[in-house]
């Protein structure tokens, strides 16, 4: 959906009509313009012919009926993924905002597709009408928003934040702002912007190792964004703020999940308003996740030293559940056919 080609459409016409339209696309949830009574003909002709509102996408649904992966398809056939999270009766939508990713974590199935373009606002949007579409024809709406899927969301700041303030809209989809997320690797100057330009939005860093030499290995970047640097800006944003602060955690067996690296998180994490959520490793082919007897001793040893911890629900492993191994697994199978 190209909204900046909407927003120029309206420019001739009277103020009210881009309200009429936006209230069509973003409240009434309208497939096509012809639904759009309240705009005249001619203009609904012109806006299916330069926006149009059609979203395609390929659903992977998981056993449980909890996880569904959108597979969806650009204007320019790239492809992303966004999934709709099913959990204690609220539905979250996990969306994207780069098509591949330029940090290379050797973790994650986005970053063994490299880096193809940023998304645009409109597209970072699209992802989640998809979803609120479809939950609107079973009488359900969208409840969290989190950007988690592929991509590092502050190497698109711009376009992300520009999606963020539609999102949040009372007059557009009106998510309120503590119900969107957004996760960061550790971009410095994005936690910094974020304090100022989003200060009600959740924010998350993904630590995923408890030192630099191993976070190193993992995560490329580290050596740009060093933990000391991560933490400084971490501190910042929560006074700032005074908002509590999430860190990630990606438990991978024999890799990251020993008691002496729960022990260092301690120590990393020491103010009252950080707190880590445990997340049980989704397999890409390179690691396996840790055993539940070993993430119980990690937690243990995080809640008894005082640090906040919490054990995310998994979601959809059997439809390739990590982020960008559905549009990864796609790229590989293309390659193959078109040798």
């Amino acid at each position: 959906m190209n909204l900046d080609k909407l927003e120029k459409i309206f420019e001739s016409e009277k103020p009210f009509r881009l309200k009429q339209a936006r209230q069509a696309v973003f409240k009434d949830l309208i497939e096509d313009w012809d639904e759009a009574t309240t705009l005249p003909l001619d203009l609904r002709e012109q806006l299916k012919k330069e926006v149009p509102l059609s979203l395609e996408a390929e659903l992977a649904v998981s056993a449980d009926g909890r996880t569904i992966k959108a597979l969806m398809v650009l204007e320019d056939k790239e492809e992303l993924e966004a999934v709709l999270m099913k959990h204690n009766g609220r539905n979250t939508i996990c969306i994207s905002s780069q098509v591949g990713c330029t940090l290379g974590c050797v973790f994650c199935a986005t970053g063994q597709m490299g880096f193809i373009r940023n998304l645009t606002a409109g597209e970072i949007v699209a992802q989640v009408l998809f979803w609120a579409r479809k939950l609107k024809k079973e009488g359900d709406r969208v409840n969290n928003v989190v950007f988690m899927g592929m991509g590092e969301p502050f190497l698109n700041y711009d376009n992300v934040l520009a999606a963020v303030k539609i999102l949040n809209d009372d007059n557009c989809l009106g998510i309120g702002a503590r119900h969107i997320s957004i996760s960061t690797v550790g971009i410095v100057e994005g936690i910094d912007r974020m304090a100022s330009d989003m200060p009600q939005i959740n924010l998350a860093i993904s630590l995923h190792a408890s030192n630099d030499e191993l976070r190193q290995k993992l995560i490329p970047i580290n050596k740009k964004y060093p933990l000391a640097r991560i933490m400084a800006a971490a501190k910042d944003y929560v006074l700032a703020t005074n908002r509590k602060l999430m860190f990630e955690y990606i438990m991978i067996k024999d890799v990251n999940d020993s008691d002496e690296n729960a022990k260092e998180l301690v120590r990393l994490l020491d103010n009252k308003l950080y707190f880590v959520n445990l997340i049980l490793y989704n397999p890409t082919g390179v690691f396996e996740p840790s055993l539940p007897e070993r993430m119980k001793k990690f937690k243990d040893i995080l809640e008894k030293s005082g640090v906040q911890a919490l054990e995310r629900y998994r979601f959809g492993q059997d439809v390739g559940g990590a982020c960008g191994q559905l549009a990864g697994s796609k790229k590989l199978e293309n390659k193959e056919e078109w040798g």
